[in-house]
């Protein structure tokens, strides 16, 4: 019996109560009154700002529940065997890649050239605590840089919303827990789970009122530099859809034509899955549909059941992408230089913020601002800037993401031996019909 049923009319919610309906009113409301009032519009930056101010307020727990959660959740890699270690390495590896593919592209298009906004005008004091944790981390050389990441109390370092410092935290704590494992372990793993299920159900509710702050973001930026700035947020997008594209089919084909698999019927064959995810911008609600697919494709279930998990908090493709991009963007819109150094923070810290995007729309948010926290000569108040575009992109975000798993967990299995190789090709030639909605 089918899983997947059509909702009944009369329980179908209205379309104006779709988030992402709201967020594309707002987004046109506030062009119309940048260009209309552009007095009244520059007024508005007051949303953007309250929402950034909501944002800069749970970043800091958030980051701290997801990176513990997931380093303890990883198990004991003895126990995990070799399928843990390998899955572990290629995300590490693929988040690289991603990285560096997000840099290289937002350096060869330059997105951001040519908004020339003077970080100053976007002053807001909802991230004042960025700018403090600026200041301290600029000047001393590394040594300086190295003591600063280390919190003289844990509480400290979550009070002031230093990132660096909960990152380094949150990484020891983790570890200390996987170490400690039993049930106090268990006991402790649940309760970091449970707040962590609390603070994203706050995220959610912060998430809603989303276009408001998207309202004062484009109003403001429409009003006082004109609707020629949108250009620049349309090649954000455009571009990096493209990156989206270029990873899956170039850096994810690669590695699925080693393991003798075409990227294209791989695509078709999850077709319905990632038209979903497209549309939702979420792939939560495929999960169950996705592990069954691999499964009848040939790869083992042990397998499946734990690469595509771990693979949802620490192999995000398609959001390392999009790290990297958006913050070279808000450096090129601010005409803020970027040393190598600064570059390579970026690339450091992101292989950590990035493992804390999973599953709920709007935390790329949240992680974008504690990435951008890490580096101290970009303004983080230029989130504004790709405030007003992210959940266009977040549809692309989702489905890179998803991907990017679902070669995870075939490459992982192939290098494991546990991939059905003959069966695989007989599915994506459409040999087999497969249901995975047969209950």
């Amino acid at each position: 019996m089918s899983t997947i049923a059509a909702a009944p009319a009369a329980e179908r919610k209205p379309l104006y109560t779709s988030l992402f309906v709201q967020v594309l009113a707002a987004l046109i409301l506030g062009i119309i009154l940048g260009v209309a009032v552009p007095d009244f519009a520059i007024s508005l930056k007051i949303l953007s700002d309250a929402f950034l101010k909501l944002i800069s307020m749970i970043v800091a727990p958030i980051v701290f529940c997801v990176v513990v959660h997931g380093i303890a959740g990883a198990g004991d890699l003895k126990k995990v065997g070799r399928v843990g270690v390998k899955a572990l390495i290629y995300f590490e590896v693929m988040t690289t890649v991603a990285l560096v593919v997000g840099l290289i592209l937002a350096y060869t298009f330059g997105p951001g050239h040519g908004m020339n906004i003077d970080p100053s005008t976007l002053d807001a004091k909802a991230l004042n605590t960025y700018a403090d944790n600026a200041h301290k981390l600029q000047g001393g050389g590394i040594g300086s840089f190295l003591l600063n990441v280390i919190p003289s109390t844990s509480f400290d370092a979550l009070s002031r919303n230093d990132v660096l410092q909960v990152l380094f935290f949150a990484v020891l704590f983790g570890v200390g827990l996987a170490l400690v494992g039993g049930e106090k372990g268990k006991l402790v793993t649940s309760m970091i789970d449970a707040a962590s299920t609390v603070l994203f159900r706050v995220m959610g509710l912060i998430v809603r009122v989303a276009p408001l702050g998207v309202l004062g973001a484009v109003a403001y930026t429409v009003g006082k530099y004109g609707v020629g700035s949108l250009k620049q947020l349309v090649s954000l997008v455009a571009l990096f859809y493209v990156s989206v594209g270029i990873f899956v089919l170039g850096v994810l084909g690669g590695v699925m034509a080693l393991a003798g698999i075409s990227i294209l019927k791989f695509l078709a064959y999850l077709r319905e899955e990632l038209t979903i995810v497209l549309a939702t911008a979420s792939s939560d609600a495929v999960l169950p549909q996705i592990m069954k697919k691999l499964e009848r494709m040939g790869v083992k279930d042990s397998v499946v059941g734990l690469v595509i998990p771990t693979g949802y908090s620490f192999n995000l493709d398609a959001f390392s992408i999009y790290l990297t991009l958006a913050v070279v963007f808000i450096a090129q819109a601010t005409n803020t230089p970027l040393s190598f150094g600064d570059l390579l923070l970026v690339l450091g810290v992101s292989l950590i913020t990035s493992k804390g995007a999973h599953g709920v729309p709007g935390s790329a948010i949240v992680i974008l601002a504690a990435t951008l926290n890490a580096v101290p000569s970009i303004p983080a108040i230029g989130l504004v800037l790709v405030l007003s575009v992210d959940w266009f992109i977040g549809m692309a975000r989702a489905v890179g993401n998803l991907t990017g798993n679902c070669v995870a967990t075939v490459v992982v299995a192939a290098w494991e031996g546990d991939l059905d190789r003959a069966k695989a090709a007989k599915v994506l030639d459409g040999g087999e019909l497969v249901d995975v909605t047969a209950g």
